[in-house]
């Protein structure tokens, strides 16, 4: 007689319970909706942001850096500290440096005060630590060869002459001097070497992947499977072209014929030029396509510029100074330090911020430098 009314306490039951859940399970989406809305504001004050457009309207290709990272970043890309005066105009028949000293292969075109105030000027950008010793010893002998650093340096100042000269399109107006790379260290922190094989038996894709590595100062993803000789390939051999596995199974399309190993080292380089830069892939792509030519941004080809910048410096000037470093400036394979993206970049668009050395070091602009007129004495 009762059981009518069991079955109608259970049902209000089972319904209140329902209820409950739904409500529970309501107000909880309502809290996730409202974090989506409340979160970033606040994080956005707490952590403020800066940001910027690098593509075409409303295709998300921004640059989003948190203010606190670009403060740190703008720290450490600050220029030297200027205590020598700025360089002073050559006089008709003025004296050069070749016909004072002995020995001077490079500069001997520049005046006394421009050549000895270049020569302060490198002691404090490469030799600080042991000054002008560091390239001439400490025995007065200041035109001897015998040490291989002033071998070198006039290598580089040939180097940087060259970079200034021959790739404008990359460096624009800011260029490079001694101290965008060496940044006051004897060897550019952000350097790489030849990376030594997993197996010299195994094929190509053993012999240089799938075994995570230390990272080279941070230069390269050595600390994942990827494989750790994309450098070598596209910042020093330039065997292959920069490129994908086509988005067919047959590559009818005509994209690229790379092979997966392939894709895997353009994976690595890309991710370089992203470290190196401190921006992402949209810089340069439009990630809703990355191969559509129409997508992509005046970056990019800023950017295959600077490859081959890069390229040219390892080959013709950084390379052939590998007989002339002793055994302890040499990586495990004998090979020289080599540059990349990340030497000058240092985490930021423009090295040091784009900020330019070269008004106040016409030497270093040109093999043939012209001063600004009433440059201060």
């Amino acid at each position: 007689m009762f059981e009518p009314r069991s079955q109608r306490s259970q049902l209000r039951d089972e319904i209140t319970s329902l209820l409950l859940r739904g409500g529970l399970i309501g107000l909880a989406a309502f809290a996730v909706a409202l974090s989506f809305i409340v979160v970033p504001r606040l994080l956005g004050q707490i952590y403020p942001t800066a940001q910027e457009q690098t593509g075409f309207r409303g295709t998300g290709m921004l640059r989003i850096e948190f203010e606190a990272d670009l403060a740190e970043l703008g720290a450490v890309n600050q220029l030297p500290d200027d205590w020598m005066g700025g360089p002073i105009p050559p006089e008709p028949g003025e004296e050069l440096a070749g016909d004072i000293y002995e020995n001077v292969q490079v500069l001997g075109h520049l005046t006394d005060y421009n050549f000895n105030r270049l020569m302060l000027a490198i002691t404090e950008w490469v030799g600080q630590d042991e000054g002008c010793a560091y390239c001439h010893g400490d025995t007065g002998e200041f035109a001897s060869d015998d040490i291989y650093s002033k071998v070198v340096a006039r290598r580089m100042i040939e180097m940087t002459w060259a970079i200034n000269e021959d790739w404008g399109a990359h460096v624009q107006e800011t260029g490079v001097t001694c101290y965008t790379c060496h940044r006051g260290n004897q060897v550019p922190e952000y350097i790489w070497f030849l990376p030594e094989p997993n197996s010299r038996w195994a094929g190509s894709a053993a012999r240089y992947q799938n075994l995570a590595r230390p990272a080279q100062n941070m230069t390269s993803n050595y600390s994942t499977s990827l494989p750790v000789d994309a450098l070598q390939v596209y910042l020093l051999e330039d065997r292959q072209p920069v490129a994908i596995h086509g988005l067919s199974a047959l590559d009818q399309e005509g994209i690229s014929n790379a092979s997966i190993y392939h894709t895997y080292q353009t994976y690595n380089l890309m991710m370089h030029f992203s470290s190196a830069l401190g921006t992402n892939c949209t810089y340069c792509h439009n990630t809703r396509s990355l191969p559509v030519v129409e997508g992509l941004t005046p970056q990019w080809a800023n950017a295959q510029i600077g490859r081959q910048m890069v390229l040219d410096v390892n080959n013709e000037h950084i390379v052939p100074t590998t007989e002339f470093l002793p055994a302890h400036r040499l990586g495990p394979l004998g090979d020289a330090a080599k540059v990349n993206c990340t030497t000058c970049h240092r985490g930021v668009v423009q090295p040091l911020g784009g900020q330019s050395m070269l008004p106040d070091w016409p030497e270093l602009a040109s093999r043939d430098p012209i001063y600004a007129v009433g440059a201060p004495e």
